[in-house]
């Protein structure tokens, strides 16, 4: 005899024949750029993001602005603030986001991001620094955190950052191919910058200095980290490399050493710096005369008109904030064409930045943000 339903039963049939099977989201594995191994539970629903504001939204897109529940406004906002009123348009909830502070100043709260509830907290590498001590809270709680690295320009690093924030956003695809541009462009720079290199012959000689406080303060600069890093990976000869105190990754060179050292090219790191009148200015809302009035007293300074880098007009301005980005090779190539440029003269920095704009980012590339202090183009 055949089973009968119960009327209850019979009622609900359809019903639960309409319902999707729901299946339960697969745990993602995560490498992140100090190689650690981050197991998420799921597709992260909220995301807390400390740094990497504009690799986030390359690699992420907008929508993945959607799952932040938590940001270092300071960050964003204070350091480069022009760059920032250009994010508020495709992305206005930037404006009422929490902030969770930022290690710089020590306002960094671990107890604001534990309340935010998030499913993964992102976190630059140099932050993971300064919290090492605290990050117990974070396992207490289950939350587990991504460490990403621009700074250390590692290739390596870079990729695998870039990798993982494909995963945490749910767009590895797009991780993947912003990883593979990546290293397929450092590689393209290394390989013309060795055509250049002549067997027993002496690198050209390179000095950095941030333009934050204008020609009468010396600036740091930098070896194992960032432009240094950048120095290396093209073969230049830095000559930063061992003549900094502490650590070594940054700091002030003695003004009469930088006078011996002769160094054949000159770079100021420049920036949208605010209330800073003597700063060389770039980024978004700043016109390249501006850059070249703000860059032109270094010229003058005391010392610096016997250089070899001022008497052949190798002094050039460049945005800092191209030192410790995904799309940093565009000023890998800048420096490069710089101190090489007929390997390079089927290249154009600026161009390549406009491009990555145009293909990654929402915004659309204005402003100044690499030049030589004269008309001729590097």
């Amino acid at each position: 005899m055949t089973p009968r339903l119960s009327r209850r039963a019979a009622l609900a049939l359809p019903l639960a024949l309409a319902m999707p099977h729901v299946a339960k989201a697969a745990p993602l594995t995560v490498t992140d750029a100090l190689g650690r191994v981050v197991t998420l539970k799921a597709p992260p629903e909220r995301i807390v993001v400390n740094f990497n504001f504009e690799e986030f939204t390359a690699v992420g897109g907008t929508a993945a602005w959607q799952k932040v529940v938590g940001f270092s406004r300071a960050l964003w906002a204070d350091w480069r603030p022009s760059w920032f009123r250009r994010y508020l348009q495709p992305l206005p909830q930037l404006a009422t986001l929490t902030d969770i502070g930022q290690t710089e100043d020590g306002s960094f709260s671990m107890e604001k991001v534990i309340a935010l509830r998030p499913d993964v907290l992102l976190l630059s590498q140099w932050g993971y620094e300064a919290l090492k001590d605290q990050m117990g809270q974070l396992d207490a709680v289950g939350i587990p955190y991504v460490i990403i690295d621009y700074n250390a320009q590692v290739p390596g690093q870079h990729m695998a950052s870039t990798r993982a924030l494909g995963i945490v956003t749910g767009q590895p695809e797009r991780g993947e191919a912003l990883a593979r541009l990546y290293g397929e462009k450092v590689a393209d720079i290394q390989r013309r910058a060795a055509q250049a290199a002549v067997p027993g012959a002496a690198r050209p000689k390179v000095y950095v200095e941030l333009g934050q406080g204008g020609p009468d303060v010396i600036g740091n600069t930098y070896w194992k980290t960032m432009w240094g890093r950048m120095f290396d990976l093209i073969g230049a000869d830095n000559i930063a490399a061992g003549r900094l105190p502490g650590a070594g990754n940054w700091g002030p060179l003695n003004p009469e050493y930088v006078i011996a050292a002769n160094p054949d090219a000159i770079f100021i790191a420049a920036s949208s710096w605010v209330n800073r009148p003597n700063a060389v200015l770039t980024g978004f809302d700043v016109d390249v005369a501006t850059t070249r009035a703000r860059l032109a007293p270094y010229a003058k300074r005391p010392g610096w008109d016997g250089l070899a880098a001022i008497r052949n007009g190798q002094l050039f301005a460049i945005e800092h904030g191209l030192s410790r980005a995904l799309w940093d090779y565009t000023a890998m190539m800048f420096l490069a064409k710089s101190l090489w440029p007929a390997p390079f003269a089927d290249t154009d920095p600026m161009d390549e930045l406009r491009r990555y704009h145009e293909q990654w980012l929402p915004v659309k590339l204005e402003g100044s943000w690499m030049t030589r202090l004269t008309d001729r183009t590097a």
